[in-house]
């Protein structure tokens, strides 16, 4: 089917229109309908992975047009390949674990909550697959809106200030990279673009001026996102005050658009910027996995620890993919679906307790693993995905990025960041042992449930997914690593090519004519007389 990628982001919109008909007090219709509609589109998606072809280039797309309004012309243009593959399952796999999570935790405006959870599903497919600016940029704002209301209204006692906290920080980067975007735009135009087409932006060169200003723009919105320090402190104020479904979906899933925005958009777009930001990037990220472990080691509220452990994770992130190379690339790749399951399953364990004893401070716990031996079970095998023992999927990302980041510019970051890994085995192991083990002095604790056959099956395919990506995860790289070999070239073949005019368009494979044999670069390296040589034709998509 062509029609594939609309019909996996535009089901749970049909779910929507199916809970406006059903009567909000019927809670467990309501609930039970959105985790169809969500388990539907998961299957839905399959198609897409097992149809998927082990190539760089874009597939099931749909290019049509959409709005013609003057000078602006926006396309329904959507697309994937490996780096977003991987991406889009995640997000269809996390919702009906999420959905299946408020089975009891919300009891108020359910109707209300399930549409919200359904809207936000179709705002993260929709950003994953965009390939026209304009249609990614009202993807991105679709997601905001769902997940403010999700905060204030279903959230703890600081509800509304973590909602207008996150609003203003993401809306903030967002009209910055609006800005940029029509600047973009109109740089395109110029050189005889009809469209917002991102492919055709990725010809587009630049002068080095224009690109350090455009990668600023999108780096600000991108790095709240992430987010990086010090642009971080939107986030534990969210995730603590967020009901269980959102600081997974958040954890999981909306943490992920800012590292995706890098790699599809301000990395490849704006190559030569990138590069020259590399050393504060990497300085950020390191600094963010050093302060957020060493924040998280003093925390009080688990489910703060388990925030600032995120801002942490991310970091790393962020240092394999300035590492631009294959390593580094893949590593951050692999670290962002790592992360989704691993703090994903995290936030779930938290909720669970939080369910039966309506507090999250470490110090009210204590030796729950002789009251609880399944939930402890669980959350030993997430603790040390999450410190990234060996054998599990923390350990094959994080190391992959610390060998490409070490194998790059950034090495001597790479080496103080290594002391994150070990802080995070800290913080985790320290929490889970004041957690877990002990005696069960609080009479409260000893009245405790273990798990439910409901919640168990919640944390099931997170469990295999933990052991699968960490024990075999060939088969998630090998789907990738076409895609991310291309963006290595994409970030490579700027410097070579960026003596040429501004704002030359390049379509893909077509040569281009060195400068003028006077000033041929050619002619100097083999000590020709300029006027003997002849211009060299070089084709940019080739050049190393």
């Amino acid at each position: 089917m062509s029609n594939l990628l609309s019909l996996t982001t535009f089901l749970p919109i049909l779910g929507v229109l199916m809970l406006l008909f059903i009567p909000k007090d019927s809670k467990s219709v309501l609930r039970s309908v959105t985790f169809v509609v969500t388990v539907v589109t998961f299957i839905a998606s399959l198609p897409v992975l097992i149809g998927f072809q082990n190539n760089a280039d874009f597939q099931f797309v749909e290019n049509v047009p959409w709005i013609a309004a003057g000078p602006f012309a926006m396309r329904y243009n959507i697309g994937i390949d490996g780096i977003s593959l991987w991406l889009v399952i995640l997000t269809t796999f996390i919702m009906p674990i999420a959905v299946l999570s408020t089975w009891t935790a919300v009891e108020e405006k359910v109707k209300e909550y399930m549409i919200c959870l359904l809207l936000l599903e179709t705002g993260m497919l929709g950003a994953f697959i965009s390939l026209d600016l304009f249609l990614f940029y009202i993807f991105w704002e679709v997601m905001l809106i769902p997940m403010y209301f999700i905060i204030g209204i279903w959230g703890g006692k600081n509800k509304i200030y973590a909602a207008i906290k996150f609003f203003v920080y993401t809306m903030a980067g967002s009209v910055l990279m609006l800005v940029a975007l029509i600047f973009l735009y109109f740089k395109g135009t110029a050189a005889g673009m009809t469209d917002f087409s991102l492919l055709h932006f990725y010809d587009l060169r630049l002068d080095p001026a224009t690109q350090t200003w455009l990668f600023l723009a999108f780096a600000f919105s991108f790095a709240i996102k992430v987010p990086m320090f010090p642009l971080h402190t939107w986030l534990p104020d969210a995730h603590t005050e967020a009901p269980t479904a959102g600081s997974v979906i958040l954890a999981a899933i909306l943490l992920k658009m800012g590292t995706y925005g890098y790699v599809r958009f301000a990395m490849p777009l704006f190559p030569d910027a990138a590069h020259r930001f590399t050393p504060l990037i990497a300085t950020l990220a390191v600094i963010g996995i050093i302060y957020a472990a060493l924040v998280a080691m003093v925390q009080e509220d688990v489910k703060k620890l388990v925030a600032y452990s995120s801002v942490a994770h991310l970091g790393f992130v962020m240092l394999g993919l300035f590492a631009f190379n294959e390593q580094g690339i893949t590593g951050g790749m692999l670290q962002m679906l790592n992360h989704g399951v691993s703090t994903g399953a995290l936030f779930l364990i938290v909720g669970f307790i939080y369910e039966r004893r309506h507090t999250r401070l470490i110090t009210d716990f204590g030796g729950l693993s002789k009251q609880m031996p399944i939930f402890a079970t669980i959350f030993m095998i997430v603790t040390l995905s999450s410190i990234g023992l060996p054998g599990t999927n923390g350990f094959v990302g994080e190391f992959m990025v610390l060998l490409g980041a070490f194998e790059s510019e950034i090495r001597w970051y790479t080496v103080i960041a290594t002391s994150g890994v070990i802080l995070s085995a800290v913080y985790m192991l320290w929490m889970f042992q004041r957690v877990m083990f002990g005696e069960l002095d609080n009479p409260k604790n000893q009245k405790l449930l273990d798990l439910n056959a409901r919640e168990i099956g919640i944390m099931l395919p997170l469990i295999a997914l933990i052991f699968i990506m960490g024990v075999y995860p060939n088969p998630f790289i090998e789907k990738m690593q076409p895609a991310i070999n291309k963006l290595i070239a994409q970030t490579k073949t700027s410097s070579v090519t960026a003596q040429l005019p501004v704002d030359q368009v390049l379509p893909a494979g077509h040569p281009v004519v060195a400068p003028a044999p006077e000033q041929n670069p050619a002619a100097e390296q083999q000590n020709v007389p300029a006027e003997e040589a002849t211009p060299a034709v070089i084709n940019p998509h080739d050049a190393k």
